[in-house]
């Protein structure tokens, strides 16, 4: 059964689609930016903040679908500047306890409201 995840903890979405879909035991999350949920915009600071914020973002819709982030399987990150790679890897590898999930990392020409950086994330309870 397929349900719509949705939480005021992580930004609204900013075009047609859910912050996150659940199907049974597997959690879609949609990319999530480096942007407050209560303000509509993006964290002061750079890269680093921007990811920080990014995983605060994940961590709430992760909760309110009840997950995880033990669960999350795989992981997509999109760059705007692949020079970016070390310190987002860096904040990135602290949000996991090894075991890491899949991923793929892209830098892309432009992403959405010209953020820094974007992580989509499935999850799944074993």
């Amino acid at each position: 059964m397929k349900k719509v995840i949705q939480t005021t903890h992580a930004p609204a979405a900013i075009g047609p689609y859910s912050q996150a879909i659940r199907v049974d035991n597997m959690l879609f999350a949609s990319g999530q930016l480096g942007i407050d949920p209560v303000t509509g915009d993006f964290v002061e600071g750079n890269v680093k903040e921007q990811t920080f914020q990014v995983f605060k973002n994940i961590n709430a819709i992760l909760t309110e679908a009840g997950f995880t982030m033990h669960d999350i399987i795989k992981t997509t990150v999109f760059l705007a500047d692949m020079a970016d790679f070390a310190t987002i890897n860096e904040v990135y590898a602290s949000h996991f306890e090894g075991g890491y999930p899949a991923r793929s990392a892209v830098a892309v020409k432009t992403l959405p409201k010209n953020g820094l950086v974007e992580i989509e994330v499935i999850a799944c309870k074993a």
